[in-house]
């Protein structure tokens, strides 16, 4: 016996827009390093709540935190650079904060497409 998720109408929208948000995060993630990704982070900071006690919830709070974190981690490899010692290691924070930012992006998209929320 299989069991099926019925989506409204209401839920399908937010849903959709959290996808289309996923790509938006990821294009911007790729062909500008995260730069432009204030623009989806805005859009998830405004529809969060419209998607409150959905599982989408959770996708859109995992957007917000990735793309903090993410920031974080920027700043330390800068500050890093900074110190010109630190060069070597600045490039191996900021590869390791690619490498995270992209399994969270992945992670959250394929939660999404099958309906169920990310860990909080």
């Amino acid at each position: 016996m299989s069991q099926e998720i019925i989506l409204d109408t209401q839920l399908q929208q937010t849903r959709n827009l959290a996808w289309w948000l996923y790509l938006i995060h990821g294009a911007s993630f790729v062909f500008s390093l995260g730069a432009f990704s204030f623009i989806p982070l805005i859009i998830n900071y405004v529809k969060r709540d419209e998607a409150a006690g959905t599982f989408v919830y959770s996708h859109h709070s995992w957007m917000i935190r990735s793309f903090w974190w993410y920031v974080a981690w920027i700043v330390v490899g800068a500050i890093l650079w900074i110190t010109l010692i630190g060069i070597p290691l600045a490039l191996v924070v900021w590869g390791v904060a690619w490498l995270w930012k992209a399994y969270r992006l992945l992670r959250g998209f394929l939660d999404l497409n099958n309906n169920k929320p990310v860990p909080m």
